[in-house]
This record gives C-alpha cells, structure tokens and sequence, in this order.
C-alpha cells in the first residue's frame, strides 16, 4: 500500500497536478481506469481566495472525486496559509505545495521551481501551510531535483527536503529533472534513488519519464520510490493505470485499447467535458485531449487533423463515428513501450 498521511491506497499510482488539464473530466477518467490517487490542476493561491468565479470553481469539490489533492502556487508565505484552508474546507484531501513548475512565467514572478533556490522561503511557505491544515489534512510537496546541476542547488534541494519532512510534510514528489531542463533530456532516476536511500521510510513519490505502465514499475524497482505520480503520460492515456495495475500484481500486460475502447473513452470524456464546461465551450477544450487520445490509433496523423478541425459537438461526434467505427479493418493498435516510443500492438515492449 501507499499511504500518504491518513489515507492508504491499494496501489502506488497517482495522477499528477497538470496545469491546463487534470479537472474533474480528466480525473474522473483517471480514477474511472484505475488510479488511486488524483491531483487538481495546480493554482494560484491568490486565486483561491479572492471571491469570484475562479475561486468557486476551484472550491467545488464533487462527492465522487475522492481521495483528490489540491496543489498550490505561489510565490509569499502569507498568502499560502488561507489558500490551504480554503481547499481543506472545500474538501480536498491533501493539500499540495508546487516547487516544480519550470514555465518561465512562473519563475519570473519567484513562484514554482523558482523557490528551490531559496530554501528559506520554501521552508516559511510549507510551515505556514503545515501549520495553517497540517493537523486535519496531509501536506505534500513536489519538487525538481534542483533549479539546475551547480552543487548549490543540490545543496538547496536536500535543504528543502529534509526540512520539509522535519516540519511535518507527508509525502514528497521528486521529478528527476531539473527546473532549467523543463522537459528536454532524460530524467535521472539515479538521483530518485539517492533521494529515497537519504530519507528512509518517509514517502518519496517518483516522476519524470513515465509514458507506460512498464516504465513506472520500472521506476519504482530500480530506484526504490514508494510510488509515482504520473503526468503527461496519463493525457488521453486512462489505460496506464489499469495497465499499471496489473504489472503492479504480477500479471501480463493487458492489450492496448481496440479502436471501440478507445472511441468508446473519447466519447464518455467527452461527455464528462461537456458537462463540465457545455456543448460550446467544450468542444474546443476537448479537442486538446482528443489529439492525445489519437495515439493508439493505427492512423493516428489523419486522426489528429480531424479533431483539431472540429469545432463544435457534432463535428467531434462524426470524428468518432468515421474513426472509431468497430466494424471497419483498421491496422493494428500503438501504445507508448518503455522508452517512451510508440508502436505497434504485438511488437516487442
């Protein structure tokens, strides 16, 4: 099991806090597919506080989004702690605090990674939230492993780190690249393994690198973390946490999603965003999960251009129904193997 605080889950496969795209269409799915845990879409502290649209948007918690996380950013100490317990109150389960994100935006206004070089002001920021929640809701962190690869930043991070679990914290997630790496150039999984060999039992979560189930079990056996948190590679992916699952118990990996499965997913997230957002406004904001849905498709490049032209609830309709009609002989399947790649159903993973 993975526990996090009060909360235990059966298998250690989380979703991470996705800017721009884990809302509660995509977590639904996630949980829908077999993820313990799910992360809201990270925001702004500031923005959950001040009265108005937003912030009632980010405060509605649904009864079926449970265990769900709240992940905050931002950049003073004081505007962390009333942020915290407004989620606590709205019913989050475990509050978050962001010390990863990379976009230059966000470290030109010293909020994200940027507060890994300044270990002091991190450190205010999670007693502040530990101190403002901490004794009813579980407080985690996600990190990089250093603004960048100068020993000063190393030292910062274990700085961080070890006070973050000294004030309290319950879980830390570390994605093994740098803030200044942003997405290019492979994670360093050797660094997860020093990090998790330093604290022991406390909770080290995993990230960085994980496109397929193979390559989350992969993590977790070669570094040692108690679990991953899994981004880019659940967009338009729900099947990696069933697909984690059973590797997770021992067992084959599942075949990848017939083209009725996976129209049959597209459909039903779409229905949850049309919910979520209306018919209108909807449309196109599917249309960003859809490209990525389009993946496994044998014919994924003709797919691709037929979501990005639909603009409206009847458009996205007839892309399912041209390109994901069961009865048609399509080619084989992809799915992502564990580097990452894409390939062919049958080929060798």
């Amino acid at each position: 099991m993975l526990t996090i605080g009060r909360h235990q889950f059966d298998v250690p496969f989380a979703q991470a806090a996705l800017s721009g795209y884990s809302d509660l269409p995509m977590r639904r799915m996630a949980r829908k597919y077999g993820a313990a845990y799910t992360l809201n879409e990270v925001v702004l502290d500031r923005l959950v506080t001040q009265r108005g649209k937003k912030s009632k948007k980010i405060l509605r918690v649904a009864d079926d989004d449970h265990p769900v996380g709240g992940q905050l950013l931002g950049a003073d100490p004081d505007d962390f702690a009333p942020a915290a317990e407004a989620m606590a109150d709205a019913g989050y389960d475990i509050i978050d605090i962001n010390f990863g994100c990379p976009v230059k935006k966000v470290l030109g206004r010293c909020r994200g990674g940027f507060l890994l070089s300044t270990p002091n002001e991190a450190l205010q920021i999670v007693q502040r939230v530990y101190d403002a929640v901490g004794a009813t809701h579980p407080v985690t962190v996600k990190m990089r492993r250093g603004f960048d690869d100068s020993a000063e930043a190393r030292d910062s991070f274990f700085a961080i780190l070890d006070g973050a679990f000294d004030i309290g914290v319950s879980a830390v997630t570390v994605h093994a690249r740098t803030v200044t790496q942003r997405y290019v150039g492979p994670s360093n999984w050797r660094y997860l393994a020093e990090v998790k060999q330093r604290v022991g039992d406390r909770v080290i979560l995993g990230s960085g690198d994980l496109f397929s189930a193979t390559a989350c079990i992969a993590m977790m056996r070669e570094t040692g973390v108690d679990g991953v948190t899994i981004a880019r590679g659940a967009i338009g992916n729900p099947w990696i946490f069933e697909e984690c699952r059973a590797l997770w118990r021992g067992e084959p990996l599942p075949p990848p999603p017939t083209i009725q499965a996976q129209g049959d997913a597209i459909a039903e997230h779409w229905r949850e965003v049309a919910a979520a957002y209306g018919d209108r406004h909807g449309a196109r904001f599917m249309r960003k999960f859809a490209i990525k849905y389009v993946e496994h498709h044998p014919l994924a490049k003709d797919v691709r251009r037929a979501f990005v032209e639909a603009m409206t609830a009847d458009d996205l309709h007839a892309v399912l129904d041209t390109w994901y009609d069961p009865t048609k002989d399509w080619p084989p399947v992809k799915r992502r193997d564990g580097h990452g790649d894409l390939v062919a159903a049958g080929a060798s993973l």
